[in-house]
């Protein structure tokens, strides 16, 4: 069965094609195409076995400031018993490829295509691939930002299957956002949500806001306004937005244009270093 959503395979691009790409890197804003997802490119993890990742964002000055996020290809028998080193992280793990069986406090759950974790932070969890072809997934880390008062987030588990998508309004139906946390719930700290437009679906004007974004293209294509410049996406390429960075976007066609979308949300601005 193949999966719906763009998995990257890795290799090498052939020694006749042109080296000319989509990929740029700017202080407001940065495409990696889904070409750049290449053999040489990976990496690897301590504690994790039979497992490969490209790592597509991560904290860095002039890139990435409140996440990191990986696409990480798990082998048959492969997994880690220790897979989070940092107490303070929380996660989200979508899978794209494959099943996984993933242990989260103490109870185990199958995650196959379009399965979806929420790993609290100080969660308890090991992952595995016990089936016999290789599973992908995505795997979105942030540090928790504890508020005084509230509580903690609990690990849950979902899928892509179980959400309905919610229809933005006046749009009639042609943009909708698959939501896995309640956006009134302030324990969350960061939404990782499932954006989908139908073919000419639009953003009609150019979001500014305060929320950073990283946005993976799992299937469809689209012209996306990033900053000044618009940009042709397309299934597979991973988009890095700045906080206050312009972006709008046509979806194209024929299919759905779909993207998975992490923000940052529900929490005060800092006002000492580091600035964020």
């Amino acid at each position: 069965m193949s999966t719906p959503y763009f998995v990257p395979r890795g290799g090498l691009p052939s020694q006749t094609e042109l080296t000319t790409d989509r990929a740029v890197f700017t202080e407001a804003y940065a495409v990696l195409p889904a070409r750049t997802m290449s053999d040489i490119t990976t990496s690897q993890l301590p504690f994790w076995n039979n497992t490969r990742l490209w790592v597509i964002a991560r904290p860095l000055t002039g890139f990435a400031e409140t996440f990191s996020q990986y696409i990480v290809e798990v082998s048959p028998g492969g997994g880690s018993e220790r897979p989070e080193p940092d107490p303070k992280a929380e996660g989200v793990l979508f899978v794209v490829d494959g099943s996984l069986t993933l242990t989260l406090d103490g109870l185990e759950h199958e995650l196959e295509t379009g399965g979806y974790a929420f790993v609290a932070p100080g969660a308890r969890w090991t992952l595995r691939n016990d089936a016999s072809a290789t599973a992908t997934f995505h795997w979105v880390r942030k540090s928790y930002e504890e508020v005084d008062g509230i509580d903690r987030p609990e690990s849950f588990v979902t899928s892509d299957q179980q959400v309905e998508p919610i229809p933005m309004a006046d749009t009639d139906g042609v943009w909708a956002t698959s939501r896995f946390v309640d956006p009134g719930d302030v324990r969350h700290d960061m939404h990782v949500n499932i954006v989908t437009f139908a073919p000419g679906g639009t953003i009609t004007f150019p979001e500014t806001h305060v929320m950073e974004h990283g946005l993976y293209v799992l299937t469809g294509k689209a012209v996306y306004l990033l900053n000044k410049d618009w940009v042709e996406v397309q299934a597979g390429d991973f988009m890095w937005l700045r906080a206050y960075c312009p972006q709008a976007c046509y979806a194209g066609g024929p299919g759905p244009f779909r993207y998975l979308l992490y923000k940052d949300v529900n929490r005060h601005a800092g006002l000492g270093p580091p600035f964020r």
